[in-house]
């Protein structure tokens, strides 16, 4: 009989990459369920949305969700009728929030479903309260480890070469560079190894998803996960809105400027949102950075399981070898690179365009998911007194830090000082 520590395969990890696979493989096959309405500009369009045929396309996504991810949550210990009630109460109120963020002033001003979820989940934890048959359905990590997986059929190889080398070369020295000064700053706020790791690579990498990777390769505590995750997104907010009227108030070109929101701004929607309103050109710019720094995801979740592994602690800590690298590494960033080429080099390429807009969705609809269990699972008073508040002020400290250092990044490498500016 084989021992429970043994079964690899129901690990979240592997689960996630399960769930993952089967969307990537049900997909192409013709499993391509309507995805619903979001967007609207005025009550009446917004009453619009509440039509019989927009509620069973929603009712179905929420079975087809449920349905898939029932069996690993069953093996990570839920209950199934605990799990059913919990998963309607999450994903109303994801639906709720992609609604409100579905709203035209919403998307002017780039405030994505993910800050909606977050708030919505904030709310019902803070205010009303979690009972213990919803927490089993707040699964985060599961979520949106899933939904990574998806996310890497759609960041494709020919996409990397067309994103070019100088938007490489800025993803990898604002990581680098950010990176290492966050954890400098972190240790210098006592904060541990554990916390200064999860927050160097969300202010460094691309916010939330970094996190979570990042999480995922040191084994890192889920409370603090949420802490992470939820600065993450409030500092954001705002950022959004001031960094375009700082491109326009410094007389930055768009290129330059779209190059600055990209390597800082922690999603590509909310680069996508702040960089139209510079330009189209700013928001291609922008776009085509994000997407070198999304790249890098996987490389960092490597990197951090090796130097996990292999850092030096207290005698509860296993040795370093080749066992322990592998088991501390997220193994959803296996099934993010398989993801990845398979859908760059062997599916036909009409299959992979036509398959696009239902992964994206589905992918959406897992981070949704994902983004209301983060609010579910976070207290209001943990942001405010965790650790006496240095994490807090550590992550200010850092992402003021690379706001600066991106800029000048931006300016030196998309400025026409060293190379030829990118025609876009």
């Amino acid at each position: 009989m084989v021992s429970a520590s043994n079964r690899w395969w129901i690990h979240e990890d592997w689960l996630a990459v399960w769930l993952g696979l089967a969307t990537l493989i049900l997909v192409p096959l013709g499993l391509r369920p309507a995805l619903p309405a979001f967007k609207w500009a005025s009550t009446t369009a917004l009453g619009g949305l509440f039509n019989a045929a927009n509620i069973q396309t929603s009712l179905i996504l929420c079975a087809i969700l449920f349905v898939m991810a029932l069996p690993g949550a069953l093996a990570l210990g839920a209950k199934a009728g605990k799990f059913a009630l919990g998963f309607l109460v999450v994903f109303a109120l994801s639906w709720l929030a992609q609604l409100i963020a579905g709203n035209s002033t919403m998307a002017y001003w780039g405030i994505e479903y993910v800050i909606f979820a977050l708030v919505l989940g904030l709310l019902f934890s803070n205010v009303i309260g979690c009972p213990a048959w919803l927490m089993e359905a707040v699964r985060t990590e599961y979520f949106i480890k899933s939904g990574l997986v998806i996310m890497g059929a759609t960041i494709l190889f020919q996409d990397i070469m067309e994103a070019g080398v100088l938007g490489m070369l800025q993803a990898v020295l604002v990581v680098v560079v950010v990176w290492y000064f966050s954890f400098w700053l972190c240790r210098r706020l006592k904060l541990d190894d554990e916390f200064s790791a999860m927050l160097s690579t969300a202010v460094s990498i691309c916010g939330v998803s970094a996190a979570i990777a990042a999480c995922g390769a040191i084994h890192g505590d889920r409370r603090r996960l949420s802490y992470v995750a939820s600065v993450v997104l409030i500092v954001a907010v705002p950022m959004i809105v001031i960094q375009p009227w700082l491109i326009k108030t410094m007389g930055l070109s768009d290129v330059v400027g779209g190059a600055w929101l990209g390597g800082t701004l922690d999603t590509t929607g909310s680069v996508v949102a702040a960089g139209s309103l510079i330009s189209e050109t700013a928001m291609k710019m922008g776009t085509i950075v994000k997407f070198s720094q999304n790249v890098l995801i996987g490389v960092a979740a490597f990197l951090l399981s090796v130097w996990w592994s292999m850092k030096s602690g207290n005698g509860n800590q296993p040795k370093a070898s080749a066992r322990v690298i592998w088991e501390r590494f997220p193994k959803f960033v296996i099934g993010f690179v398989a993801a990845s080429l398979v859908f760059s080099f062997l599916v036909d390429p009409a299959v992979v365009k036509a398959t696009k807009g239902t992964l994206t969705g589905l992918r959406t609809a897992w981070f949704a998911l994902a983004f209301a269990c983060i609010g579910l699972e976070t207290k209001f008073t943990d942001l405010l007194t965790m650790e006496n508040g240095r994490p807090f002020f550590a992550f200010l400290g850092a992402q003021t830090a690379n706001v600066i250092w991106t800029l000048i990044l931006a300016w030196l490498i998309f400025g026409g000082m060293f190379f030829a500016v990118p025609k876009l």
